[in-house]
């Protein structure tokens, strides 16, 4: 039985946009984290820890995010927060991301700089 894909290949740089937005909001776990991409967009997109946490891991070297242990619900959690590096790549990502979103959503619709696509 094959397994249903929960995600399209496009969707590549999205879990570290998402990452960088929510953890501009507030300080989390990984865990925690999955959950609210989960919910933040309405059950569409559903990244697990093993996409979530490799992506942390790789922010935190590139020094967007920082990381300490906490109790968290009486667990030991690596509790994640946002850089000022993080806010400046956050900020870039989302222009960026508007930009490509716009271009994308201009050619479905059929609008282009040479005028209307031809069917």
């Amino acid at each position: 039985m094959t397994r249903k894909r929960t995600n399209p290949d496009f969707l590549n740089g999205v879990p570290e946009l998402l990452i960088l937005h929510l953890l501009s909001g507030r300080a989390m776990y990984g865990y925690e984290l999955v959950q609210a991409i989960r919910l933040a967009t309405n059950e569409t997109l559903e990244f697990g820890e093993g996409c979530i946490y490799p992506i942390l891991h790789r922010l935190q070297a590139d020094g967007l995010l920082a990381s300490r242990r906490e109790t968290v619900g009486g667990r030991n959690r690596v509790v994640y927060r946002i850089t000022p590096g993080g806010v400046r790549r956050l900020k870039e990502s989302v222009a960026l991301w508007r930009r490509v979103a716009g271009a994308i959503q201009g050619a479905l619709q059929g609008v282009t700089d040479a005028g209307p696509a031809v069917a």
